[in-house]
């Protein structure tokens, strides 16, 4: 398992920068315009981010004027920002379905793997324990620091459910981009509040 991330690091290191990400996404975007004639799966998936991208530009040109130079521009940065996100989500989901894979591959012992599994998932669980390990103060016992802050003794662990860590990433976000808006329309020419109020 060593050597397999020794290999792997500087191949993630590439996959995950974003200059490499625009260029895969690019790529992905010329490919479906240059074999989606050619192949009758792909057809479907070009036709289907090519209405995306016209329906997203016409409820644009019912907001804002979109000119000769705006036009293209926008519908290749909305092709972009499309596929981005749908690789991002085929991302997510293959990364899922991997860990699920190896959870499964530990439980049952295939391959006699649980032990390199467990080393490995160990040797992760000791790194994140470290910094918490280093403020712990002299009177406190490991035990009760770990049952308090680690995991405690009832079994659950010790953030807030995911419902509740949602709803309190989109209010976060939703502030964000409520005081950003409320920049823009303050202080540059873009009427974003009056906009949203129109869209709404």
């Amino acid at each position: 398992m060593g050597p397999i991330r020794l290999l792997a690091a500087p191949i993630r290191r590439i996959a995950n920068s974003r200059l490499f990400q625009l260029a895969f996404v690019v790529a992905v975007i010329l490919l479906l315009d240059h074999y989606s004639y050619d192949y009758a799966v792909l057809r479907p998936v070009a036709d289907g981010l090519k209405n995306a991208v016209t329906a997203t530009v016409q409820l644009c040109s019912d907001y804002f004027r979109v000119g000769i130079l705006t036009d293209p521009v926008l519908q290749v940065g909305l092709m972009i920002a499309y596929v981005y996100v749908i690789c991002l989500l085929i991302f997510f989901l293959l990364r899922i379905a991997i860990r699920a894979a190896v959870d499964l591959v530990g439980w049952s012992n295939f391959l006699w793997l649980r032990s390199t599994i467990a080393r490995e998932r160990g040797i992760a669980a000791y790194r994140a324990w470290v910094p918490l390990e280093r403020i712990r103060p002299a009177d406190c016992p490991q035990d009760v620091w770990e049952r308090q802050f680690a995991w405690p003794a009832d079994n659950k662990p010790p953030y807030p459910p995911l419902p509740q860590r949602m709803l309190r990433g989109a209010i976060s976000y939703a502030t964000v981009f409520g005081g950003a808006a409320v920049l823009l329309q303050l202080f540059t020419p873009f009427p974003v509040l009056t906009w949203l109020h129109q869209l709404i």
